[in-house]
């Protein structure tokens, strides 16, 4: 869609517009361990509340968000409105059309901005858009490169066609042979995209490529439209985590809820939606 954990040894355009994501740093609370991995949040979740939805997430005690990649003329009302929250960007979602020769450019300025802005990771939906898949793979790899030069690295989405799954997302990932072009895994997007697999089993295959995650619930049914408050779907969360920490996964953990075709996503809704998430994820494990 279209702005990251370890198990048991962890646990015991405007403003409006640019927040699509969410991630944090600060001082750790008692119980979190220097180890415990980064929890985020798509800012996004809140739809058309997003204006209020910094404070929310302050007030749930999250530290770390996921936005997309700002302008250099928005950049300094993002960091006031991080600061005020108490929010630290960890992971920015980049875009472009990767069937044009400017795609790579255009990719170029956002991570600089990433780079100004201190944070690791762009996500980007990969499309081919017509394009010859060698083509995109070369200016992936290009990208790559750019990447490299800022201390960045590009996470891929599980989005068709160059991460649908497991099996595509490794082909993309040899194809492109990068280090600094990796997969951003979307638990939720496995089963919607996807007939006679799971979350958990496409994560085995892929976790040496996965530089961060998005948790995401979802009913189960090939491209239905449901991706329920955690716990209420068929994703063995507890078991992605698990393998997460069996590989020594660092990366940050990103909380996305998309909501259910036809419920009503009322301001009231996306908010106990979020609350019960945090604490399904929280009570599985502590996190930074």
């Amino acid at each position: 869609m279209t702005v990251a954990v370890r198990l048991f040894a962890w646990g015991g355009m405007g403003l409006s517009m640019l927040t699509s994501g969410c991630a944090a740093t600060g001082t750790r609370s008692a119980g979190e361990s220097a180890d415990a991995p980064l929890l985020a949040c798509r800012l996004a979740n809140y739809g058309k509340y997003e204006d209020t939805g910094w404070a929310h997430l302050h007030s749930m005690g999250i530290k770390h968000v996921f936005i997309s990649v700002p302008t250099a003329g928005q950049v300094d009302k993002v960091e006031q409105k991080l600061a005020q929250y108490g929010l630290d960007a960890v992971v920015m979602r980049g875009s472009t059309d990767l069937s044009k020769e400017s795609s790579v450019e255009e990719l170029a300025g956002q991570m600089a901005m990433c780079r100004r802005m201190r944070v690791k990771y762009m996500f980007l939906s990969a499309k081919l858009n017509g394009a010859d898949r060698k083509v995109v793979y070369d200016r992936l790899r290009r990208a790559g490169d750019v990447a490299r030069e800022n201390g960045v690295t590009i996470v891929l989405e599980t989005h068709p066609e160059l991460g649908t799954n497991a099996d595509v997302h490794s082909e993309t990932m040899r194809a492109i042979n990068h280090p600094n072009v990796r997969v951003n895994f979307d638990t939720g997007n496995v089963t919607y995209y996807n007939r006679g697999t799971t979350a958990l089993a496409e994560l085995k295959k892929i976790v040496d490529y996965v530089a961060t995650v998005e948790i995401k619930d979802h009913n189960g049914e090939f491209e239905t439209w449901n991706f329920p408050a955690f716990g209420k779907g068929v994703v063995d969360i507890a078991g992605v985590l698990r393998v997460l920490q069996e590989h020594g996964y660092h990366g940050p953990i990103t909380i996305e809820i998309e909501g259910v075709k036809g419920q009503d996503r009322s301001e009231a809704r996306i908010r106990k939606d979020l609350e019960d998430s945090v604490a399904y994820l929280r009570s599985i494990q502590s996190f930074r």
